[in-house]
């Protein structure tokens, strides 16, 4: 299966209130690491050194300091399109956190507006 849609399909089986997960990224052709390494760049994927797995990939669901997912998406599939064959392995998934963010000084209807945003 492509790394897309694997990918696809794991974002797909999280309940709604994740927060962020952390994958493993291994290619199967060790040669093309560096090819990989420039396609992977978009979703800031972060080498592992003497490890079995390459990379591993953040991916924030709607806040945080991760990748979004559809930037790891588009990464993945750009490693498709280039035939670069691999597998994915979910590490840690995270849920059920909140944004927290500094309303004081905010008039009301900015924090009526931030409720509205987040509560999507």
């Amino acid at each position: 299966m492509a790394l897309a849609d694997t990918f696809s399909e794991i974002v797909a089986s999280l309940p709604d209130d994740w927060t962020d997960i952390e994958l493993d990224l291994r290619i199967f052709d060790e040669h093309r690491y560096v090819e990989a390494a420039t396609l992977l760049v978009t979703c800031n994927a972060q080498p592992y050194s003497k490890h079995d797995w390459h990379w591993r990939l953040l991916v924030a669901h709607r806040f945080g300091h991760a990748a979004a997912a559809p930037a790891v998406h588009a990464a993945l599939h750009l490693l498709d399109e280039a035939d670069i064959q691999g597998e994915l392995a979910v590490r840690e998934v995270r849920t059920g956190r909140v944004e927290v963010t500094q309303m004081w000084g905010r008039t009301e209807s900015v924090r009526r507006e931030f409720k509205r945003l987040r509560s999507q």
